[in-house]
């Protein structure tokens, strides 16, 4: 039986909107650490947890991260309190690529693999702290060889 729900994606699959109908559920969502600047309405400690890159450092030499990585510049991370006591998760490929096998033996990974023109429509309607192109090239890189799932969506209309 999974212990916990990872859901995983490009950028505009959906990955946000999975996690807050989980949470409606009553499910404990883990909220990632970042040194990104925040969206346009998003909130610090429910969205994520905004630090900066030198604390993020610091944390990472306090062994505090179950897994922490860096992306388009930014470093995201879940410390090891998070991920023993949540159960809904939003990972990249190199996060998923750190579980412990014991670890991934009981968690299920959601890949939300929606259409590049889907989400590009999806991306250029929000605002957001990185470059719509640049923030889709990083993301074809960081999942080209990416495999490690167990329930792959690609339907768009949720």
């Amino acid at each position: 039986m999974s212990k916990r729900i990872i859901l995983i994606g490009k950028a505009g699959s959906g990955k946000d909107f999975f996690a807050k109908k989980f949470i409606e559920k009553g499910f404990k969502y883990a909220t990632s650490y970042t040194t990104r600047p925040p969206r346009t309405g998003e909130v610090h400690g429910t969205d994520y947890v905004f630090t900066s890159r030198e604390k993020f450092e610091k944390l990472i030499k306090m062994d505090f991260w179950y897994e922490h990585v860096s992306f388009n510049g930014w470093n995201y991370g879940t410390s090891k309190i998070q991920f023993r006591e949540a159960d809904i998760f939003i990972m990249t490929p190199s996060g998923i690529a750190k579980l412990k096998e014991e670890d991934r033996k009981e968690s299920l990974i959601m890949y939300l693999d929606i259409p590049y023109s889907i989400r590009e429509q999806r991306l250029k309607l929000r605002s957001d702290a990185d470059k719509v192109d640049r923030r889709l090239e990083a993301d074809e890189k960081d999942f080209a060889s990416f495999t490690d799932f167990d329930v792959r969506i690609t339907n768009p209309d949720f």
